[in-house]
């Protein structure tokens, strides 16, 4: 069974704040650590009042120093709003305070609207045509530095941070396998382009010093609680986000209610079946039987798991029953 990771958002949620919001992120990530799930990422958005991981580096700081084991690392770090030296360098920082624990995936879409970029990146200069050359540029800075060597990343250099990249399109697939480098796909939110991404990544893909051999993580919503029903009673928070950000009215994550497909307009819901398509929801037995089979299905070397659940409590028994299913599904094969 592929390995279980974890994509978190830092979700503000309605009446709560960002304070809160990093609170639980390291105490779900103390939660999931325990459970045995490999790694613990966080996600770069701008300017959304439900997302508190907008400062990502520090927030992947905060979490590793407060767990001991688990990885930890951005999922992902939206280069066109950084210069990679810089990115060199705090990833170069997190790496030497939490040797063999840092990850740094990457990007290349803006994380937020078009006057947010802006003002991120005020020369300009952030260009998504210009992404592979940023990538290359970043990677170039975590090699042992050499005699005569311009710009070096201090910390950083000869540090080799392990770099993913992140795509929701063929584009990135296509980069990933061209650089030998492993490979992330956004099918909790983007799954149109999923299955076509992976195989054309497993095609190309060209061994490198960093990965010999093809590796594609696919992300998963998962809403796991005691019965179906519970579970999409939770997932209604996400329904209701998703159509607030697509309707141009972003927000806290908002509580759940009863009843969401039938509070739906048709045109909604028809986004969300496509958008949310990826997704496992439900009790026990369901998230055992719908993580078995996207793992089947896929062919993913590793799954990677988000659940935007409003009440925190049930967020930790969320990722608690989709350990004991990904545990009960590796017994049984």
């Amino acid at each position: 069974m592929s390995p279980l990771s974890v994509l978190d958002l830092s979700p503000i949620i309605q009446g709560g704040d960002a304070s809160q919001s990093l609170r639980n992120s390291l105490d779900l990530a103390r939660h999931v650590e325990r459970l045995g799930y490999r790694r613990f990422w966080l996600a770069e958005h701008h300017n959304m009042q439900g997302v508190a991981s907008a400062a990502t580096a520090v927030v992947i700081g905060h979490v590793a120093a407060g767990t001991s084991t688990i990885r930890v690392g951005a999922g992902g770090i939206m280069l066109p709003n950084h210069a990679p030296l810089m990115v060199a360098e705090q990833f170069g920082t997190l790496a030497a305070l939490h040797p063999g624990r840092i990850d740094l995936g990457v990007g290349r879409a803006p994380g937020t609207d078009q006057i947010t970029a802006r003002a991120l990146r005020r020369t300009l200069m952030g260009d998504i045509d210009g992404f592979p050359q940023d990538v290359i540029e970043l990677m170039s800075y975590f090699k042992p530095a050499q005699p005569g060597q311009p710009v070096r990343a201090v910390p950083g250099a000869g540090l080799a941070v392990p770099v993913w990249i992140l795509g929701s399109s063929l584009y990135g697939a296509q980069l990933a396998a061209a650089l030998g480098l492993p490979f992330s796909f956004a099918s909790h939110f983007a799954p149109g382009d999923m299955e076509q991404a992976t195989a054309l990544y497993r095609a190309r893909f060209q061994p490198s010093e960093h990965l010999a051999e093809p590796h594609v993580m696919l992300a998963l919503n998962v809403f796991a609680a005691e019965t179906d029903q519970e579970a999409r009673f939770l997932f209604s928070s996400l329904q209701q986000a998703f159509v607030n950000l697509r309707t141009g009215r972003p927000g806290p994550l908002p509580p759940p209610v009863e009843g969401m497909d039938s509070l739906l307009h048709p045109e909604h819901k028809a986004m969300l079946d496509h958008s949310l398509s990826c997704a496992v929801i439900g009790s026990p037995d369901t998230v055992r039987r719908g993580l078995g089979a996207f793992a089947t299905r896929t062919g993913a070397d590793e799954l990677i798991v988000t659940a935007q659940i409003f009440d925190h409590q049930a967020r930790l028994r969320s990722f608690e029953i989709t350990a004991e299913a990904h545990r009960a599904i590796a017994h049984a094969a």
